[in-house]
């Protein structure tokens, strides 16, 4: 399975976290990121997103690029159990899938899948990476590519 794991765009200021906005930094960073993502072999069928409004944002503009429908998923706002997505990866059959989400949870998610810990590597805003996993589990995966605005 490929997976392509993609932080927010860079977002701008909201009392309220789950509504933060992509700013046009943010939105130019993400189509950028998004044509790379075009122009690889690892063009995803389906893509998950963080019901918040950044990653909604973010996913939609990865979407237009790549022709790809979008899927709200509960379980990948910035503080959720990578092991609870996880346990989703292992019943999905599309591939590749992508994700778009939050830190820490990318860093989390990411770690788990290619060290087997979640002390999260950094991701910077609209940076997406490619995980190679012939099985899906923790440590199972190598980090195949990275996709920075």
């Amino acid at each position: 399975m490929h997976l392509i794991v993609m932080r927010h765009g860079e977002a701008g200021w909201h009392t309220l976290d789950q509504e933060r906005e992509l700013t046009e930094a943010g939105r130019r960073g993400v189509a950028a990121v998004a044509a790379q993502i075009a122009d690889s072999p690892w063009r995803p069928s389906l893509i998950w997103s963080s019901p918040y409004v950044r990653a909604r944002q973010t996913a939609a503009i990865v979407a237009e690029v790549l022709n790809c429908p979008v899927e709200e998923k509960d379980f990948i706002t910035p503080d959720d159990d990578p092991g609870r997505c996880l346990d989703e990866l292992l019943s999905n059959t599309l591939s590749p899938l992508m994700l778009v989400s939050h830190m820490p949870f990318v860093g989390a998610l990411s770690t788990l899948m290619v060290d087997g810990h979640r002390l999260g590597i950094p991701f910077m805003t609209s940076q997406a990476v490619l995980l190679d996993m012939p099985v899906v589990g923790p440590g199972c995966a190598d980090l195949k590519a990275q996709f920075l605005p």
